[in-house]
């Protein structure tokens, strides 16, 4: 399997932890050196190892706000 590469541009927030202390957490990352996507997913402790995720571009989190409004 290919290296994936990323970098965290800006930490959002913590949505929930689990018992074992990863954390599922809001961040902008840039994958492979591309611009940055929202992005949740579990995260371990240092950010080490992480979770399956779900990436959203600013016009899918504009569309997910104005949904969550109604």
């Amino acid at each position: 399997m290919a290296d994936i590469k990323y970098e965290i541009i800006e930490h959002i927030g913590v949505l929930s932890q689990s018992p074992k202390g990863w954390k599922k957490e809001l961040n902008r990352i840039s994958w492979n050196g591309n611009a940055p996507k929202y992005d949740i997913r579990e995260w371990a402790p240092e950010h080490e190892k992480m979770g399956k995720g779900i990436t959203l571009s600013e016009e899918e989190v504009q569309v997910l706000k104005e949904l969550l409004a109604k």
